[in-house]
């Protein structure tokens, strides 16, 4: 159950690289303690640019941010030029907690072995980074942000490059932070089950900078899916017993023009 202590206010926020095309705007948004928000919307509307508001690496054009300073962010990729271990990339989630010029000491080493042990990583913790696969290096970079001991975890397009397996251990580790750890955490998908399966509240980033924030069950709907996506969206009850819930399925045109080939 989420709670209702705000780690992180947006307050009629909005960024514009430009001044003329506005990647969000007027933008009311609260990110809880315990509580997992999901951020949909098509290329290029400001999912990552939101994202690196809410971390603090970009200010923003308008509006305040009322931002914990204890806030992790996990990119997409990695992109390091040295072949960095697992424990040392994991160690550099604990930098604003060892002093300038210092070294990480036992006690950073022992956190970054717990946040690998969170992952189900500390297996890997000696091998080189770039050995891992897709999958396995995602789950390093959020051992990373898990070390830095946050409050606050933004990911961006965790599950985007995964497969289904790697995408089901992803999404299950950031509810078990939620509920758990009692993080508050925000991610950015361009798969809408991924939302309707672990997130509380989502944000669609809608055309002309409009936005839709809400409860899940609320703000998922298929006709706001098709303005989100400008695809029709059909809403699709699937499994049994407890293991019951909404996907959402998109309707190809071009899959309607060739099934009409064969008919």
């Amino acid at each position: 159950m989420a709670s209702d202590l705000v780690m992180l206010r947006l307050d009629k926020a909005g960024h514009s690289y430009d001044g003329e095309r506005w990647q969000f705007r007027a933008l009311d948004l609260g990110l809880s303690a315990g509580e997992i928000t999901a951020i949909l919307g098509p290329n290029g509307r400001g999912k990552s640019t939101l994202l690196r508001v809410l971390a603090g690496l970009l200010k923003p054009t308008s509006g305040v941010v009322d931002c914990n300073p204890r806030t992790g962010f996990v990119p997409q990729e990695f992109s390091g030029a040295f072949p960095y271990s697992v424990l040392d990339i994991v160690l550099m989630g604990r930098a604003r907690h060892i002093a300038l010029f210092g070294t990480p000491g036992p006690a950073d080493v022992e956190k970054a072995m717990a946040a690998l042990d969170a992952t189900g990583m500390a297996d890997y913790a000696a091998r080189s980074i770039g050995s891992l696969s897709g999958g396995e290096r995602q789950l390093v970079l959020i051992a990373r942000a898990l070390a830095g001991e946050n409050d606050v975890l933004l990911l961006d397009e965790p599950a985007s490059a995964l497969d289904l397996k790697n995408q089901d251990i992803v999404l299950s580790l950031l509810g078990r932070l939620a509920d758990g750890q009692k993080l508050a955490i925000a991610f950015t998908t361009h798969q809408p089950n991924h939302a309707t399966a672990i997130a509380d509240r989502v944000l669609l980033m809608l055309p002309d900078t409009q936005t839709l924030f809400g409860p899940t069950e609320v703000v998922m709907t298929e006709s706001s899916l098709e303005s989100l996506y400008g695809v029709p969206v059909s809403a699709v009850r699937l499994g049994s017993g407890d293991r019951e819930e909404t996907a959402f399925v998109p309707l190809f045109r071009q899959r309607a023009r060739r099934s009409g080939r064969h008919g």
